[in-house]
């Protein structure tokens, strides 16, 4: 039975390496995008609160169920702006 020797050790280590920076590489646009729908998501949220808030004032209010909140949350800002435009269209 041999034996571990150093160089086997340093050869683990570099396969390990490797790996993690294949993994790392893989999960990168993912990462990316789930932290942008994130952002979005926050913005779109805010947007759609504070334009039910001020709207009043004006008579623009959007009503907050799950398709408005999906809508506003995947797109931000144009989501709500799209849904003050099909308010008015409706």
């Amino acid at each position: 039975m041999r034996g571990g020797g150093i160089l086997d050790y340093i050869g683990y280590f570099l396969v390990a390496i490797i790996v993690i920076f294949v993994v790392v590489k893989l999960l990168e646009w993912p990462i990316k995008m789930l932290v942008k729908l994130i952002i979005n998501g926050v913005i779109g949220a805010i947007m759609l609160f504070a334009l039910n808030i001020f709207g009043k004032y004006i008579g623009i209010s959007i009503g907050i169920n799950i398709v408005t909140a999906l809508i506003a949350g995947i797109f931000g800002i144009p989501g709500v702006i799209f849904l003050v435009i099909l308010k008015f269209i409706m």
